[in-house]
C-alpha cells in the first residue's frame, strides 16, 4: 500500500476564498457596478495580470517597489500588477492611434500587492476602476461627470447616505507654493490630513516640530479653519487668497476648476446632501495635479474611503511623448465587500443561483431532462437532484438549505400527463400545471 503524505491545506494570508452564499453577493456587487459604469457609456477593458516588469514598474518607487511581486521566467523579468492604472497607461500608449478620444473605459479586475497581510487588506483584491483619457486636452466637466457615476453606482448598491469628498490639489500646491514650502508639500499635507483625528492645536505642533515658519503655519491655520457649506467655502478662499496675500496662479486657478466643478455637479443631478467640498483631502500628493475625490459612507466612517481618485496631468508620460490627460476613480470592492459583511450591512439572501429544482421520483430521466431543457432555454436556472436514492423529505431540505424558490416534482403521472407538479418553497403550496404556466411564474417571481 502507498503511504500518502498529505498536505495541511491552507490559504495563503492575504487572499480572499468565500462561500457560495458570499460569492453569489460578491458577483452580484460586481455585476452592479459593471452595468452603472456601462450606462454611462464607459467601455470594457481587461488588460494581463503579469507584464514585463520594466513597463509595469517604470512610475514605482519607495514603497510600492517593496510591495510588488517581481519574478523572471527564463531570460524575461516579469511583475504582477499592483494596480489598473498603469496597465491602463500602457495599453493607451500602444493604441492611441487606434483609439477614439475622449476614451473611456472601466475595467474591473484583480490587482497583487506584497503587503503585510491584516484584516481588511488583501494582497490579492479585486479593483473596480474607470478612467476618461483625452488626447492633447481633457475639458474640466468630464471631472464634473465622475461623482454622477460614483453617486449613480452606491445608490444602485443600495446605500443613499454617503458623502462624495471634492478638492482641488492646485489649492493645495498653490498654498504650500505661497509659504514657500513647496518641497515639504508632502509632509505637511501628511500633517494637516490628521486634523480630524489629533485637532487643531496637535496640528500647530507638529508643524512647529517639522520647523514650518510661524507666519507659515498662520496661513495653514487659516486655511484648515474653513467652514460651511461648498459655496461658502469656495467664497472664504477667494476671500483668504486677498487676506493672506495668496497671489500665485496655481491657487486662483484651483479655486476656479473646484467652483466649475461643483456648479457642474449639481448640474449631473447628484444632491447636495451626497457631495461636499472638503479642503484637507490631497489622494497622492504627486500623482494627482488637479480635482480630488474621496467617498465615505456617513454612518460607517471607520470604514475609511470607499471610492478614491481625480485628475492627473498625464497617464502615460514613462511610455509616450504624447500628452494624455485623464481623470477616473477606483472602487476597491474586495475590501469594500469584506468590511460590509463583516458589519452585516449587506444581507446574503441567497444561497444558490438555481431558480428552479426538478425532482425525479424514480430512476426513469427522461422527462425530467427535457424539462430542464426546456426551462434553461427559456432563461430559467434549472438544476435537478440526480441522487435518487434519497428520500423525498432530503431533497426537499436540499432546496431548502439553497434557497432555491421553486421545486417541479416528476413521477410517472407527470409523465403521462404531460402536467407537472411545482411547488413554491416559500409558501408550501404545490399546484398541478403546464410547463408554459410554470415559466411564466417564475418569471413573475
Amino acid at each position: 500500500m502507498i503511504e500518502i503524505n498529505r498536505v495541511v491545506p491552507r490559504t495563503l494570508p492575504g487572499f480572499m476564498e468565500l462561500l457560495p452564499d458570499e460569492q453569489i453577493l460578491f458577483n452580484k456587487m460586481q455585476e452592479t457596478i459593471k452595468n452603472s459604469y456601462e450606462r454611462f457609456g464607459f467601455l470594457p477593458l481587461d488588460t494581463p495580470i503579469i507584464e514585463s516588469a520594466g513597463v509595469l514598474l517604470a512610475k514605482t518607487g519607495g514603497e510600492t517597489d517593496k510591495q510588488i511581486y517581481s519574478f523572471s521566467k527564463g531570460n524575461t523579468d516579469l511583475a504582477m500588477r499592483f494596480d489598473l492604472t498603469v496597465p491602463l497607461a500602457k495599453y493607451v500608449s500602444i493604441n492611441s492611434n487606434s483609439l477614439t478620444f475622449p476614451f473611456r473605459r472601466y475595467q474591473i479586475g484583480k490587482v497583487y500587492r506584497g503587503e503585510r497581510a491584516q484584516a481588511g487588506r488583501f494582497r490579492e483584491f479585486y479593483q473596480a476602476d474607470i478612467d476618461i483619457i483625452g488626447n492633447g486636452e481633457l475639458e474640466l466637466i468630464n471631472d464634473a461627470e465622475i461623482p454622477s457615476v460614483i453617486y449613480t453606482t452606491f445608490k444602485e448598491l443600495g446605500f443613499d447616505n454617503f458623502t462624495i469628498k471634492i478638492n482641488n490639489r492646485k489649492i493645495l500646491n498653490g498654498l504650500f507654493l505661497s509659504i514657500g514650502e513647496s518641497k515639504r508639500g508632502t509632509d505637511i499635507m501628511r500633517i494637516i490630513d490628521k486634523v480630524d483625528k489629533i485637532g487643531i492645536e496637535n496640528v500647530r505642533n507638529e508643524l512647529n516640530e517639522l520647523n514650518v515658519r510661524r507666519d507659515a503655519i498662520e496661513k495653514i491655520m487659516s486655511f484648515l479653519a474653513i467652514q460651511g457649506s461648498s459655496d461658502v467655502k469656495i467664497e472664504t478662499l477667494k476671500e483668504l487668497s486677498k487676506e493672506l496675500s495668496i497671489d500665485n496662479e496655481l491657487f486662483k486657478r484651483g479655486i476656479y476648476e473646484l467652483e466649475s466643478v461643483v456648479d457642474w455637479v449639481r448640474l449631473f443631478g447628484v444632491p447636495e446632501d451626497n457631495f461636499v467640498v472638503d479642503l484637507i483631502i490631497a489622494r497622492g500628493l504627486d500623482y494627482y495635479t488637479g480635482t480630488v475625490y474621496e467617498t465615505f459612507l456617513d454612518q460607517y466612517r471607520e470604514i475609511g474611503s470607499i471610492c478614491s481618485g481625480g485628475r492627473y496631468d498625464n497617464l502615460a508620460e514613462f511610455y509616450t511623448e504624447k500628452k494624455l490627460p485623464g481623470v477616473g476613480i477606483s472602487i476597491g470592492l474586495t475590501r469594500l465587500f469584506y468590511q460590509l459583511n463583516k458589519m452585516n450591512l449587506i444581507n446574503i439572501s441567497r444561497r444558490s443561483i438555481s431558480e428552479v429544482l426538478i425532482i425525479p421520483m424514480d430512476e426513469n430521466l427522461n422527462f425530467a431532462l427535457l424539462t430542464a431543457t426546456n426551462l434553461r432555454s427559456n432563461g430559467i436556472n434549472t438544476e435537478i437532484y440526480l441522487n435518487s436514492n434519497r428520500k423525498l423529505k432530503d431533497k426537499f431540505s436540499y432546496a431548502n438549505k439553497l434557497k432555491i424558490p421553486f421545486t417541479i416534482i416528476i413521477g410517472n403521472d407527470e409523465r403521462n400527463s404531460g402536467m407537472l407538479t411545482l411547488k413554491n418553497m416559500d409558501t408550501g403550496k404545490q399546484s398541478l400545471l403546464s410547463i408554459e404556466t410554470i415559466i411564466a411564474q417564475i418569471r413573475q417571481k
